[in-house]
C-alpha cells in the first residue's frame, strides 16, 4: 500500500499545490515567500489525501 499511497502522492500532491498556488494569486499573493508556504501546504496536503485514496483503493 506504501508504493501506491507514494505514486497517488506525486499526482495528488502537485495538483493539490497547484491549486492552492491559484488561490493564493487569485486572491494577490504574489510575493515568492507567501507562494512557496502555499505551494508546501498544499503539497503536505496531499499525503493524507494520497493515503484515505490508497486505502479506498486496496480495499475496493
Amino acid at each position: 500500500m506504501l508504493r501506491l499511497g507514494l505514486i497517488l502522492f506525486i499526482f495528488i500532491g502537485t495538483t493539490l499545490a497547484g491549486i492552492a498556488m491559484v488561490a493564493a494569486l487569485t486572491v494577490g499573493q504574489d510575493a515568492w515567500q507567501q507562494l512557496l508556504l502555499v505551494a508546501a501546504l498544499g503539497a503536505l496536503a496531499g499525503v493524507p489525501v494520497s493515503w484515505f485514496v490508497a486505502k479506498a483503493l486496496y480495499q475496493a
